[in-house]
């Protein structure tokens, strides 16, 4: 029980957000076949491009007006004027041309639009990927998720089998099982540069997911039932979807912008790696491992900096003057942990030394004097190192 109230507490924003898209893409599915196909055709569908086209450009605009040097925010808006002409080239098919974008009698996507529909998924997979692995991506990288797709297309060409059905679920495998991989790969570059996840967005990833996963859906769905009401929900909801994802990466906050701006504020010497290389480059050690040791753990003693929540993994830098890549692999080797794992024995040994000397405090008070977030984080966290609670830590004081 304590198990499920925990995942509730730390997912219910996701949970609740899930719900309600599933609710309305459910809701939109039984509604758009009340509306009438040459409606649809003519004013309701040309109005959702082209919402979506400038929502596109706007989003565009501003990620290149605000982008700050940050890879993603101009990967991301590059791709948002992707959709902004492809939108606009359905626009002028069905305003200059008058051709349909539904195609009557149509039962299912074609091979060529399910290709399309491929490419289309790959730019929404884009962002993500840029977002959990900064500086991951490069062309080949890029271009990498697209190989299946042509292999696929080749070889339903060339073999008596149909394999079109591959085609249709092959976004939301890619979607899903790279997407595990990557935020596994950010959770853990996370834990070895900053010493509290509570102050870091990790859980924005969910909510993008479950718009991608339900825009496959639809996708698979229209793959081999193409109607209105398909067309209808996907549009709206990449319209809801591109929407939200300007706004999270123009104001979210985002531990890799973090960083870049602790390297220009504080003049760091080094670069911010963040694919490790297999020996440092700069900054090499000078000293033996266990002299490095001492120093650090004489100032951590000493000066007690883990008590500040924006505590990072470059704050070390002040008494360690080696790359940052060399002070993870120190905190590795020597502790046998990661640098988050690293400053919360601390913290957590720091309160119980609180807790032991002023039993009369509150837990509120020794959770911020400790670099805890909150006392909700300080409890989790602590009873999760110790067995037992913060409460019962101070009864067994109590009855000693």
């Amino acid at each position: 029980m304590k198990d499920i109230r925990k995942i509730w507490h730390d997912y219910k924003g996701e949970f609740i957000f899930a719900v309600v898209l599933v609710v309305g893409v459910l809701i939109s599915y039984r509604l758009a076949p009340l509306i009438p196909v040459s409606f649809y055709d003519q004013s309701l569908s040309p109005i959702l491009n082209g919402c979506i086209a400038m929502t596109s450009i706007y989003g565009a605009i501003l990620l290149f007006r605000h982008h700050e040097g940050v890879r993603v925010r101009i990967l991301w808006a590059c791709v948002l004027l992707v959709w902004a002409a492809l939108m606009t080239m359905f626009l002028l098919r069905v305003m200059v041309y008058n051709i349909p974008l539904d195609s009557e009698g149509t039962i299912s996507l074609r091979d060529k639009e399910m290709i399309i529909g491929n490419f289309y998924a790959w730019l929404l997979f884009l962002y993500p990927t840029g977002v959990l692995r900064p500086g991951y991506l490069n062309l080949w990288r890029a271009l990498f998720p697209l190989l299946p797709v042509v292999a696929i297309a080749v070889a339903d060409y060339l073999i008596p089998y149909d394999l079109r059905w591959l085609l249709a679920i092959y976004p939301v495998i890619l979607g899903v099982l790279l997407m595990g991989y990557h935020v596994r790969a950010y959770r853990k570059w996370c834990e070895e540069n900053f010493s509290s996840m509570e102050r870091i967005d990790v859980q924005w990833i969910y909510r993008y997911m479950t718009m991608y996963i339900l825009l496959g859906i639809t996708y698979v769905h229209m793959c081999f039932h193409y109607d209105s009401a398909c067309v209808f929900t996907e549009q709206w909801l990449l319209l809801f979807m591109l929407a939200y994802s300007t706004d999270q990466i123009l104001y979210r906050q985002d531990p890799w912008n973090m960083l870049h701006r602790a390297v220009k504020t504080k003049s760091f010497t080094s670069e911010i790696e963040v694919e490790e290389p297999e020996e440092p480059e700069e900054g090499s050690p000078e000293l033996t491992n266990a002299e490095y040791r001492a120093t650090l753990e004489q100032w951590m003693d000493s000066e007690k900096p883990y008590r500040n929540p924006d505590f990072r993994l470059l704050d070390l830098k002040q008494v360690l003057p080696i790359n940052r890549t060399y002070l993870s692999q120190l905190i590795n080797s020597e502790y046998g942990c990661n640098f988050y794992q690293f400053v919360t024995k601390y913290r957590i040994e720091d309160a119980k030394r609180m807790m032991d000397e002023h039993p009369d405090w509150k837990l509120q008070d020794i959770a911020e004097k400790c670099g805890f977030s909150s006392p909700v984080v300080f409890s989790r966290i602590f009873t999760r190192e110790t067995g037992i609670t913060p409460r019962e830590w101070n009864t067994k004081i109590d009855n000693s």
